[in-house]
């Protein structure tokens, strides 16, 4: 067997219920590990070791926080609306549910993004809040997340639920372009690009290693929360199952 057949192979078997709940109950707890130590290091890092900005002083600190969060918010919204196409699509049982597990992620990541916006810009601005199109349009990606989640929960069937959210995600991932580009098209009172994965980044070389620490272990964290979120609405559908009955005599 070919190494891509049996890739294949082990993607159709992950989709089945009882085989993604051994998996996402292996390896989350490790995820949850990877995300902590390496939060814990680039936080330490960001906030105690890396020299004071010459422009913006200590407060330029929380983008440590800030960055990630951002980078996420539209990561994960992106991966939530690929999931539904495909479940939509093949009707991949496996893939709306984790359409759906990433929508209330998302969210807190969005949330963080705006909260520590808010945070940076009163002393950057002068003020908690402005109308700007970066601030805008993020408002907007956390309203879409929250109506994601509100109409996954109105609808009983969880299927049609999944379907009828996943079209939302889906329509809403336009608005990611325009989140990235916000500051290149529209006046801004947001900063520029200042990191760049292809090319000179115009942050000082000591300041991006802790930044790409954190990128990593917000991605872990994501990964297990993820798998976490999933396995409970998985076990939650497959609810009366042999296997599920099985595997609640195990835990006893």
């Amino acid at each position: 067997m070919s190494e891509k057949n049996a890739l294949v192979l082990w993607f159709h078997r992950l989709g089945s219920p009882p085989i993604f709940d051994r998996f996402a109950r292996r390896w989350a707890p490790w995820c949850y590990l990877a995300g902590l130590l390496l939060m814990g290091w680039g936080l330490y890092q960001g906030l105690f070791v890396v020299p004071t900005d010459y422009k913006q002083g200590d407060s330029f600190r929380i983008l440590y926080i800030h960055v990630p969060s951002a980078w996420m918010s539209l990561f994960v919204f992106g991966l939530m609306a690929l999931y539904a196409a495909i479940g939509m699509i093949w009707r991949i049982k496996l893939c709306e549910i984790l359409a759906m597990a990433c929508a209330p992620i998302g969210a807190a990541f969005t949330l963080i993004t705006l909260a520590t916006g808010s945070i940076w810009g009163k002393p950057m601005w002068g003020a908690w809040w402005d109308w700007d199109p970066r601030l805008t349009t993020e408002l907007i990606l956390l309203f879409l997340y929250i109506g994601v989640i509100g109409l996954y929960q109105a609808i009983e069937d969880r299927r049609a639920a999944a379907r009828a959210a996943g079209l939302l995600a889906i329509v809403g991932i336009a608005l990611l372009p325009v989140i990235r580009y916000s500051v290149v098209w529209w006046n801004s009172l947001h900063q520029g690009q200042t990191i760049r994965l292809l090319g000179e980044s115009s942050m000082d070389a000591s300041m991006i290693a802790p930044l790409w620490v954190m990128v990593l272990a917000t991605k872990c964290w994501f990964a297990g929360s993820l798998l976490t979120r999933a396995r409970v609405d998985n076990l939650r559908r497959e609810a009366g199952k042999a296997w599920v009955g099985t595997l609640a005599g195990e835990v006893k």
